[in-house]
């Protein structure tokens, strides 16, 4: 397995959807090959029996599906693959046009090639390519998702949570869930939108997560009064008042340590009263544009959609369907 990253339904070979029973049958036929008393590789065989015992049990699989899987990924790996993700990227939003190169051809015991997309460079505009393929699959081999759920461009709901503000956060969230859906996802076939995840290794909540290819953009929104604001990179200043936006540069950091071989940065949508995508004015502060190069970048709606395309467009492969990124974003939602 080396330093790659396999979730524990990948060493099973199981969906995410796989009843119990089906966690036992992928157990006892992944125990007879790996067993070291029947010559199997230990460290394999310990895999699998963490594997086993996380999901088999129904309170420790839901919170296995609530950390993304961040107890299959050893520590080194985590920072090998970051590092690795930040040579490649320019971590923090720098936009090259350096492919994904390809790895060995490592696989778990059910079969899941490990490996990135090919080199070839593709445009946002492509249509969406899955990968692995779904027509790359043995006989019998069980895809990581279903392929219809793959395709869906959304995922999730604004949920109310929470006793105060629920109603004006639903509207506030369902009113950016839109803006996404009309002025985003059309333009790019591989992005995918999931609303409402938890946020890694907290009882908190991230209102939206946009993935495409490579690149994660975290999502939160906030209203505000009419009027010109100014940005100072940590704070909306409008006349004597100071607003600090949601925040979101813990969950933006966990999701980069969860994600290593991805770009994730943090954007907020800020919303007016009017309804106009052009207000608030926003003045920014030197080196606090909301161009992608920021951990957390501020923009009205008109220019929230503009930065954020350009910046899930510009990444590597950017009409690649990871299906093990969203597989694991997916286990997220609550």
């Amino acid at each position: 397995m080396g330093e790659k990253f396999l979730t524990h339904y990948q060493v099973l070979g199981l969906a995410r959807t796989a009843t119990e029973r089906d966690v036992k049958i992928a157990y006892r036929k992944a125990a007879k090959i790996a067993h070291p008393d029947r010559g199997g590789d230990p460290a394999l065989f310990r895999q699998i029996t963490q594997a086993y015992e996380t999901l088999v049990d129904p309170v420790k699989r839901n919170a296995y599906d609530k950390s993304y899987g961040a107890t299959g990924r050893s520590a080194s790996s985590a920072s090998t693959g970051s590092a690795h993700a930040h040579a490649r990227e320019g971590y923090r939003g720098t936009y090259g046009s350096s492919s994904r190169a390809g790895s060995a051809g490592d696989t778990g015991f059910g079969g899941f090639n490990t490996r990135r997309a090919p080199e070839e460079r593709r445009t946002a505009g492509d249509p969406a390519v899955y990968f692995p393929s779904y027509e790359g699959l043995a006989e019998g081999e069980v895809p990581l998702l279903p392929r219809p759920t793959a395709a869906q461009p959304v995922h999730g709901a604004p949920r109310k949570r929470g006793l105060f503000g629920a109603t004006s956060r639903l509207a506030r969230e369902a009113r950016t869930a839109q803006l996404i859906m009309q002025q985003v996802l059309p333009g790019i076939p591989a992005a995918r939108l999931i609303n409402g995840v938890t946020a890694p290794f907290n009882s908190g909540y991230v209102d939206h997560v946009l993935v495409s290819g490579y690149r994660i953009a975290i999502v939160g929104s906030m209203l505000v009064p009419n009027g010109a604001f100014r940005w100072d990179g940590s704070t909306l200043v409008h006349g004597s008042k100071a607003v600090a936006p949601p925040q979101l540069i813990p969950a933006t950091r966990q999701f980069q340590d969860l994600f290593p071989e991805c770009n994730v940065t943090a954007w907020v949508c800020v919303h007016s009263n009017t309804g106009n995508l052009f207000e608030p004015v926003i003045d920014y502060a030197r080196g606090t544009d909301p161009d992608g190069s920021n951990t957390v970048n501020v923009a009205n709606a008109a220019r929230f959609t503009r930065e954020v395309k350009h910046f899930l467009a510009s990444g590597p492969s950017p009409n690649v369907v990871d299906l093990s990124i969203l597989d694991r974003l997916l286990g997220g939602m609550y």
